[in-house]
């Protein structure tokens, strides 16, 4: 049995799926309360876009903790966080960006690359065969 213990200065490896799902709880957290925030702040008081600019910066700082902590970072996760700042930042300064479709796009390229990618591996590992 292969089992590393805190107790010795070593993570064990079988707490890393955890600590990325806390990472996640504590992301999910931070969204929940900047909404109830927003919904009860003075409409006055909250410039338009604030909700997509949060959202986009709780997003970009989930995938710098998860890389701080070695952990794996989604590139899916990164890029809507990018384009939700840009969002929310451009409609506070007065200027619509076109969410949804580049999203689409992101997501398009996204699964071209991964079957791509997937047939590439495929490939070289029947070649080994």
């Amino acid at each position: 049995m292969n089992t590393i213990t805190k107790d010795n200065g070593i993570a064990c490896p079988a707490l890393r799926p955890r600590k990325g799902q806390r990472l996640d709880e504590i992301a999910l957290a931070l969204a929940l309360i900047m909404t109830g925030a927003l919904w009860l702040a003075p409409k006055a008081m909250v410039p338009e876009g604030a909700w997509s600019a949060g959202v986009g910066l709780i997003l970009l700082g989930l995938a710098v903790a998860r890389r701080v902590r070695g952990l794996r970072t989604g590139v899916f996760c990164v890029a809507v966080g990018l384009i939700a700042l840009a969002a929310g930042i451009g409609r506070m300064l007065g200027l619509e960006l076109p969410v949804v479709p580049i999203l689409l796009i992101i997501l398009g390229a996204g699964m071209v690359v991964k079957a791509l990618a997937g047939k590439d591996q495929s490939a070289a590992t029947s070649d080994a065969l």
